[in-house]
């Protein structure tokens, strides 16, 4: 039984390694670059970059005039966001990315419209 404890210890030290190394790839990316920042026009931002899951997108930006809303295809096409939207709202919200297309836009009226918006598709 000691041996069956040792060989179930052992999986767990490997399994818990895998994760940490998966997290020590993450790469960190400032959304707009670090001069610009959370903005206006920042469909064209992601342009380029090949995100994968678990890289952390940094929003930087005033929140006084902004905020980073979390929405579905439609709501970013839409420019809506639905009840119960993640929102952030500190003005420096780093956000970790899933498999798959995350979409971002800010709600204060008219600023999704002035594409501050973007779509991030991890692999």
């Amino acid at each position: 039984m000691v041996q069956g404890r040792g060989i179930s210890a052992t999986m767990v030290v490997l399994c818990m390694l895998g994760v940490f190394s998966e997290m020590a790839h993450a790469t960190t990316y400032v959304v707009g670059g670090h001069t610009g920042g959370w903005a206006f026009n920042m469909t064209g931002w992601p342009t380029g970059k090949n995100f994968k899951a678990g890289d952390i997108l940094v929003f930087n930006y005033n929140p006084q005039y902004h905020n980073v809303v979390t929405v579905d295809e439609t709501g970013y096409n839409s420019c809506t966001a639905a009840p119960g939207s993640k929102t952030y709202q500190s003005g420096h919200d780093s956000i970790t990315l899933a498999k798959g297309t995350t979409y971002f836009i800010c709600t204060f009226f008219g600023h999704c419209e002035a594409k501050m918006k973007i779509a991030a598709t991890a692999a």
